[in-house]
């Protein structure tokens, strides 16, 4: 009698530094989708060229990654003191890191492409630019929860 195969099943097995490529992988073409859709529909996102939409959805990426451990670690720090005062500090330099890290990442951008991305609007672009940002962690975490119930059918 023939075995009947589970489609859930996993074929294979995958190191770290596999899964680890997917994950950025992925999220570079999110950033990407994302930085393109924003381009074609808004006025605020100029963006010159498709290959200088992948260079700066790679570099997101990387700021961004290095932003997050950079405010893991701050928590990490808050959070192993106690009292209201640390719990205050840990939310405040969150917040306070992952505004002026945006800031940090916009100007990355601007010296690193100049004129041929532009993120227009008010505050002269930091609006647009913190929206589309919004957007791809939003994105990012749709495709994640996507990824993690995929797991768990079967």
């Amino acid at each position: 009698m023939a075995k009947k195969k589970n489609p859930s099943a996993i074929v294979g097995s995958f190191n770290n530094r596999q899964l680890l490529y997917v994950r950025y992988f992925t999220a570079i073409l999110i950033d990407l989708l994302v930085l393109n859709f924003f381009d074609e529909y808004w006025d605020n996102v100029v963006i010159e060229s498709f290959t200088i939409s992948v260079l700066v959805a790679i570099l997101l990426q990387i700021l961004l990654k290095f932003t997050i451990k950079i405010e893991h670690i701050v928590a990490d720090y808050f959070n192993s003191k106690s009292g209201k005062f640390m719990k205050f500090m840990r939310y405040f330099s969150a917040w306070a890191l992952l505004f002026i890290s945006k800031l940090i990442i916009l100007e990355a951008i601007n010296k690193g492409f100049g004129d041929a991305v532009q993120f227009k609007g008010a505050w002269h672009g930091v609006i647009a630019f913190i929206v589309v940002v919004m957007v791809m962690l939003v994105a990012e975490m749709f495709a994640a929860g996507i990824n993690k119930k995929l797991g768990k059918i079967g």
